[in-house]
């Protein structure tokens, strides 16, 4: 049977449904856009111009940095902008949108799991770091997830890109993702559907037990601290880095992991929320900003420059 298709050629993103906020919710979230960028361009800026930060930790960080300032980049300027004018985006535009979110949220699942690694050898094996977590396999461990988050969404998109739409052409989220988009299809999206469910199983499930595997050692080894100081400390730092962590891995995989419903479909949104806007805004708070070494290297740049300006 012949279907009559018509050529969509712009979807509508329908975001929070919410037009009479459509001016304190542009502000809120430029106001969080602003933030999380300048934050994490400050920690790209200050650790490539100290060389007291040129260090594995911090070169973890500024990959991380540069990620969340591209991730946050590919969704906050079109959700501000549609709560201004047109909520209209093209085909086109929506994969591509779709493409950049997914293949930099699967190379963060993989970049947080390294960067927990980086830690528990630190942390675990202080006496082996620096032998074992060298320039070299800094390097390869950076582009393993970058690689990976590449190729992973390579995948998901190739199937998403060959359905066909022939309307309607509202996307009831405030991006393109993958569900939505696919939910408006008039083809089969048996495919892309189960693609997503298990590169996001394998992906998140994956990287989530080895990032939590790394702190569940690294707490167990700063129970073991005789110096009270040193345990509340590191135990202050590992336990906010989980807390981030939870909220970015539980989201995701609520979202791409866990299978449809319609209870879960009405909370995608919020759940969305904590991995495309609240990640990128604390990461550079939690991991650098809360760090000595980051206050000292943005204290002395910022004395250096008075000092110019004298």
């Amino acid at each position: 049977m012949e279907i009559n298709q018509s050529n969509v050629t712009t979807f509508i993103l329908l975001g929070f449904n919410l037009p009479q906020m459509g001016i304190p919710l542009f502000t809120l979230f430029f106001i969080i856009y602003s933030l999380a960028v300048v934050g994490n361009l400050l920690i790209v800026l200050l650790v490539v111009a100290d060389q007291h930060l040129h260090t594995p930790m911090y070169f973890f960080l500024v990959n991380l940095s540069c990620l969340e300032t591209c991730y946050i980049s590919t969704i906050l300027p079109r959700m501000l902008a549609s709560f201004v004018r047109d909520k209209s985006i093209s085909v086109n535009g929506c994969m591509t949108q779709y493409y950049f979110f997914g293949f930099l949220a699967s190379t963060e699942c993989y970049l947080l799991a390294m960067m927990s690694y980086d830690r528990y050898l630190a942390i675990c094996k202080p006496l082996h770091y620096g032998s074992v977590m060298n320039g070299k396999l800094c390097f390869q461990l950076a582009l393993i997830s970058w690689m990976s988050g590449l190729l992973t969404n390579t995948i998901v998109t190739a199937f998403l890109v060959g359905l066909t739409f022939c309307g309607p052409s509202e996307i009831d989220h405030f991006f393109c993702d993958v569900y939505p988009v696919a939910n408006l299809s008039c083809s089969n999206t048996y495919l892309v559907k189960l693609a997503t469910f298990v590169t996001g199983s394998m992906g998140i499930g994956t990287t989530f037990l080895l990032t939590m595997t790394s702190y569940i050692y690294i707490l167990y080894t700063v129970l073991q601290m005789k110096s009270k100081t040193a345990q509340q400390k590191t135990f202050s730092t590992c336990s906010s880095h989980l807390m981030v962590v939870s909220f970015f891995f539980v989201s995701l995989f609520l979202v791409y992991a866990v299978p449809e419903t319609e209870r879960l479909k009405e909370l995608h949104k919020i759940f969305s929320l904590f991995y495309t806007v609240l990640t990128p805004i604390l990461n550079p708070i939690i991991y650098s900003l809360r760090n000595r070494e980051v206050k000292e290297a943005l204290f002395k740049t910022v004395r250096k420059y008075n000092i110019r300006d004298l």
